[in-house]
């Protein structure tokens, strides 16, 4: 199935072409300055064709004239603020870039299958300065960029979920069978990037490891596969973009600090925002969330797909 956009993509696929590295869009980073729009991928391209088939949809009635649903199926497409760049979650295949894959845009797709039947997407790479613009201004329905909810960002839009909760989490080499989770890292020695949360959080959960910090991601994995330390402690985003790229590394375990992941909304929209939790409860409870993240963030993951978090749980969701 054919997905429309207006807008040129010969920046995106220049930038892809001159090899640009592709980054994790971890606790709302930037993915993209710009905000042309790119097609989404077809329902055939995620390899999760069943569960789109078997998704849930809104009755007509819970879309009445007027709201924001109704505007979203008149039109045809729910308009997505989300990477093009961040593996797992929301990335753009250079050899097909009208397929964008990931946790957060396969859920964006259940989203728009919600309300149109189908999973018509146009997404619009943000800047993270810009993404409460694009929801003010109505250039784009949900925002699904690894957003974390704030009572600061709350007070601008609104959030359905949490999610997804991310946060600190551990790497460790693909053929290490000792260490299971932060439980394990006693008397170990644990990798941290510098000047992340990391070089306090572990000390504080496990007061005899032995803290080694890297100036760069790349550094911190290097010294992983080379043995230079037991376990590589960072947020759990960039361990999956860094665990896809790198298939000595696994994750294990699941994060140990919390950072919840929300769905950007209009802000004062509140039933548009009760609809989208309705979908959100409606996913987790018949397992399309758990199989989208056994697809995309799962398959570098050595632990069972976690729990998601309690819809309304944190303060400005």
């Amino acid at each position: 199935m054919a997905l429309s956009s207006s807008v040129s993509r010969r920046p995106v696929l220049l930038a892809l072409a001159a090899g640009v590295p592709l980054t994790a869009a971890g606790c709302g980073s930037d993915s993209d300055s710009g905000t042309s729009a790119v097609p989404g991928a077809t329902s055939s391209d995620s390899g999760l064709q069943a569960v789109y088939d078997a998704a849930p949809r809104a009755e007509d009635s819970a879309m009445p004239a007027g709201s924001t649903m109704a505007a979203i199926k008149d039109r045809g497409k729910l308009r997505v603020a989300a990477a093009l760049d961040a593996p797992l979650l929301s990335q753009q295949d250079p050899t097909n870039p009208d397929n964008i894959e990931g946790f957060d845009i396969d859920l964006a797709k259940l989203l728009a299958i919600y309300i149109l039947g189908k999973p018509e997407i146009e997404v619009i790479p943000p800047a993270s300065e810009t993404r409460e613009a694009l929801l003010a201004n109505g250039t784009v329905d949900v925002v699904f960029n690894t957003y974390t909810i704030t009572e600061e960002r709350a007070q601008q839009i609104s959030f359905a979920g949490p999610y997804f909760t991310s946060g600190l989490a551990v790497a460790v080499e693909a053929d290490n069978t000792d260490i299971k989770s932060v439980e394990d890292l006693a008397g170990k020695t644990v990798i941290v990037g510098a000047n992340t949360p990391a070089v306090t959080a572990v000390p504080e959960r496990q007061p005899t490891a032995e803290v080694v910090s890297f100036a760069t991601d790349p550094q911190a994995v290097q010294a992983l596969t080379q043995g230079r330390g037991d376990a590589y402690v960072q947020d759990y985003t960039l361990l999956a973009a860094d665990a896809a790229s790198n298939r000595d590394i696994k994750i294990v375990g699941q994060p140990f600090t919390e950072e919840p992941y929300g769905i950007g909304l209009k802000h004062d929209d509140a039933d548009f925002k009760q609809f989208v939790n309705t979908w959100l409860k409606a996913i987790e409870d018949d397992g399309s969330w758990t199989q989208v993240w056994e697809a995309t963030l799962g398959t570098v993951s050595d632990s069972a797909a976690p729990t998601p978090p309690a819809i309304g749980s944190v303060p400005g969701s």
